[in-house]
């Protein structure tokens, strides 16, 4: 480990909570997708898909970015994607397409998500005020 990383307390985007809980959300969704028929993939599974691995990719590209406002900037993009991710899941449990218990766990992982994609987002949030 360099100094700087010894002093800034470094912590490298795959140990970041919040981007480990987006992609776990991420990784269900696609067992989720993999499940629905050719029609059920294109009409409504591939917008799914899409806002879901937007989350992650969101707060990665953010992450890579030097100015907190800029990094925001994504993390705001992030938590859109996060919201349109349960607007699809909400849309198929109501049509159907996936089973009670996958919803559940996908609102488990939803649910912690936005509590540390919101704490992340103040807390950057505070370092531009800085």
């Amino acid at each position: 480990m360099t100094k700087f990383m010894e002093e800034k307390r470094y912590i490298k985007l795959e140990d970041l909570d919040t981007y480990k809980l987006a992609v776990e959300l991420s990784d269900l969704g696609w067992e989720i997708y993999g499940t629905l028929s050719w029609q059920e993939k294109k009409t409504i599974g591939d917008q799914f898909i899409r806002s879901c691995d937007s989350i992650g990719a969101n707060i990665a590209e953010g992450y890579g970015r030097f100015h907190y406002a800029d990094r925001n900037k994504f993390n705001y993009n992030a938590r859109g994607s996060l919201f349109e991710t349960i607007h699809w899941l909400n849309q198929m449990l109501k049509r159907k397409l996936l089973k009670k218990e996958q919803h559940e766990k996908a609102q488990a992982i939803i649910e912690k998500l936005q509590i540390k994609l919101n704490n992340y987002i103040a807390s950057t949030r505070e370092k531009i005020k800085k």
